[in-house]
Order: structure tokens, then C-alpha cells, then sequence
């Protein structure tokens, strides 16, 4: 992968504050499933992925969402799929720039750039957690055992260390709330050793590749979560990929161990509703205009970092 060389510059984006995407219908078409971000609907011999900008914290989902959120989210999935394809294959059909095909042209002001077009693969029931660093539910372990998921690390550790290898750390996939973090042994027995073993070795060395690259590019991809489907017997990775949803991505320049960092997700919306006087719980409060214009920028910001493009 190469380094672009322009420097990075941070636009306004003010022109794009355009009303977010909450919901989609494909009228006659079968809707598979409605994510906390993405909606999927039945193609017949394909699925159709489509990255709505709704925004969720504490497991709600906010009554108002954050525009270009999920263009960001797809283009970033595109760009990685197309960097990662000597190492694995994916579920997608068609690329960024493909046209959509005639069925959904009558829906492509909604659908441009945040709509995929995937095969159907067969999900795997583990999420294959990467982590580089100590921070979130693992740093919580380590203060406990000084362990993460069942993985001996060293001694005097701090909140968002560098970890001195990246480890594997599988959990279970949970409709509502958060997934479980489980052993290693416990993934082989859901999916079988050798299926573990493979998409072990396939999420370490993805991360590997990827985390050097965003290095370069002034981010610290601390952890990640990948996802793998079976097709035709084939093991493709599938999903989102290495997105600010997915992966926890800091800036390099403010890296400072010991505290948690600055991040380039939904931070703002996480700091804005802990000043609330809500428990967290179904109906969420709406954000702020502001609070909804910093997030943004922070997801557009991470696009462009990573990828050398503007939105």
C-alpha cells in the first residue's frame, strides 16, 4: 500500500450537513434484517447491504443520527476490501464505482455510496476481536486477572498500552447488547478447530497489514472486530471492515499511555449523554446539532486519512 503524500487538512464539511439517512425500504423486496446501523434485504441469489447513518451509545440507538455516516462506513469497507483481497477473499459483488443495478436505480439519490452488494455467505457465530492494545472491556480484565479473554499479559500494564504482540480474543455474537468476550478454546468448539485456527491466523495477519498502513496515515487502530460467512464452502470476510464502527481508531499524534484516548467514533455523543441525567436506557435523548456536526467530522476525518480521498 502507498503513502500518499499530501498532507491531511481538515474541511468544515459544512455544506454537507444534509439530513441524515434513518431508514430504508426497498418496496416489494424482502428485508432480511435491521441492525443498529444496516439494513439487508433479499436479492434473490444476493443481499443488498445498505449503511444507514443511525448512531447507537449504551446499546441505544439515537433518535437522530449523523449525516454521511454510513457512506463513511461503506467507502472505508470498500477501500480495505480492495487492500485485503491477496490475503482473503470477500463477500462483495460489486465494488464502489460499480452502477447499481436496474432494480435499485429508481433509489440511488438515497442508496449512492453507502449501498453493497454481497453474496450469501453463512455468518460464522463469533466475532474475531483483534486488540493491540489494553483499552475498553479488555483493560477492564486486565486490572482484575491481568489477563484478556483467558490471554496472559505482562505485569504493570497501563490503560491503553501497547500490547507486545496483538492478540486474538473471539466473543459471542448478541442480538441486543454487548457480545462476550470467550476463550479461544470456546470459539473452536462453536465453530470447530480448524475454522478457528484459520480465522485466527487471517484476523491477526489482516490487522497486522492494516494497522501498519494507518500508522502512516497518523491513526492507531488499538482493536478491531472482524467477521467471516461460509459460501459454497469458502471462508470469505464479510460485513463491515476496519471502520471507526467497528474498530477502535485513535489519533497517533495525541497517543499518551495511561488514560484513554481520543477516538474517531462517537466519542462526542458518548461524552455529550454522560452529562445527561439519563439511564441509559430506551428513549434516547436527541443530540445537538453540534454534538452531531463534531461526529461527523470525526467520521469523515477518519475516511479521509485512511484512504488519501475526500468524501
Amino acid at each position: 500500500m502507498e503513502t500518499a503524500n499530501k498532507k491531511f487538512k481538515v474541511r468544515s464539511h459544512a455544506a454537507v450537513l444534509a439530513e441524515p439517512l434513518l431508514e430504508f425500504d426497498l418496496p416489494g423486496t424482502k428485508k432480511v434484517k435491521s441492525g443498529k446501523v444496516r439494513e439487508m434485504f433479499d436479492l434473490g441469489d444476493r443481499l443488498l447491504m445498505v449503511a444507514t447513518d443511525r448512531i447507537s451509545a449504551f446499546d441505544c440507538i439515537m433518535p437522530n443520527g449523523i449525516p454521511l455516516k454510513g457512506v463513511v462506513l461503506t467507502q472505508i469497507s470498500h477501500f480495505w476490501f480492495d487492500q485485503m483481497t491477496a490475503i482473503v477473499p470477500n463477500h462483495r459483488l460489486a465494488r464502489a464505482m460499480d452502477p447499481l443495478p436496474p432494480l435499485l436505480k429508481p433509489y440511488e439519490s438515497k442508496l449512492a455510496r453507502r449501498a453493497m452488494i454481497v453474496k450469501k455467505a453463512q455468518p460464522l457465530a463469533i466475532e474475531c476481536v483483534v486488540r493491540g492494545y489494553l483499552a475498553g472491556s479488555g483493560w477492564k480484565e486486565y486490572r482484575q486477572s491481568q489477563t484478556v479473554c483467558g490471554v496472559k499479559l505482562p505485569q504493570r500494564l497501563v490503560e491503553s498500552s501497547e500490547l507486545p504482540e496483538p492478540i486474538f480474543t473471539p466473543a459471542t455474537k448478541a442480538e441486543t447488547g454487548h457480545d462476550i468476550n470467550i476463550s479461544f478454546e470456546q470459539a473452536a468448539q462453536i465453530v470447530g478447530a480448524e475454522v478457528a485456527e484459520r480465522v485466527r491466523d487471517l484476523s491477526l495477519q489482516i490487522y497486522t497489514v492494516a494497522r501498519q498502513y494507518a500508522r502512516q496515515r497518523g491513526i492507531i487502530i488499538a482493536d478491531t472486530k472482524f467477521e467471516f460467512g461460509l459460501h459454497e464452502g469458502n471462508l470469505l470476510l464479510i460485513d463491515e471492515v476496519l471502520t471507526p464502527d467497528s474498530s477502535r481508531f485513535w489519533p497517533a499524534d495525541q497517543y499518551q499511555p495511561g488514560r484513554s484516548q481520543p477516538s474517531f467514533d462517537k466519542q462526542f455523543v458518548r461524552d455529550y449523554l454522560e452529562t445527561l441525567d439519563w439511564n441509559k436506557t430506551p428513549p434516547a435523548p436527541e443530540l445537538p446539532p453540534e454534538v452531531v456536526a463534531r461526529t461527523r467530522d470525526k467520521y469523515i476525518e477518519a475516511y479521509e486519512r485512511l484512504t488519501g480521498n475526500t468524501l
